[in-house]
């Protein structure tokens, strides 16, 4: 099964447009890597003043996390293949969206490291890197990098946390 748009969109909350991965490239238990070249969308949905900052970067890191807890989080009982790189063949059918998914919210950043000023003048694919660092039921702590032509665009780490209002009792 290939780890393709359709498959990304069916297993994350993001969709359309604002669904900004391509495909997944590789993962295991404890790594994703993704790929993306949305950025160079004349009408990306995170365009401010006709140009996308390297912050929108975030975003592409975030999802690539929100992918990473599809696959090890559940989404094995579903259909997903199992670690490792994703096999070429697309399946007959899509696998069946989860009734009831569960939602992460990116809760805090640290050690954001911008290198570049924006992402749309970038001609080659963005790469988004994923290290769950730990993590359990309740939230992760993934190290993440987004590079384009092997040059790095922009590094940190994310703290995810999963059903808040279940949680904190919001």
């Amino acid at each position: 099964m290939r780890l393709d748009r359709s498959w990304i969109e069916l297993n994350i909350p993001h969709h359309g447009r604002m669904c900004l991965l391509d495909e997944v490239i590789a993962w295991d238990a404890g790594h994703i890597c993704c790929r993306s070249s949305t950025h160079r969308w004349p009408d990306h949905p995170l365009r401010s003043q006709n140009r996308l900052g390297i912050a929108c970067g975030i975003e592409y890191a975030a999802q690539s996390m929100a992918v990473h807890g599809a696959l090890t989080g559940g989404a094995l009982s579903r259909g997903a293949p199992t670690p490792g790189a994703p096999t070429p063949a697309a399946p007959r059918a899509a696998p069946p969206r989860p009734a009831a998914p569960e939602i992460g919210f990116l809760a805090g950043l640290r050690d954001v490291r911008l290198h570049v000023a924006r992402l749309d003048d970038l001609e080659a694919e963005l790469i988004a890197d994923a290290e769950l660092i730990a993590g359990d039921h309740g939230s992760a702590l993934y190290e993440f990098v987004l590079t384009s032509a092997s040059r790095r665009l922009m590094s940190g780490r994310a703290t995810v946390v999963f059903d808040a209002s279940r949680r904190f009792n919001i």
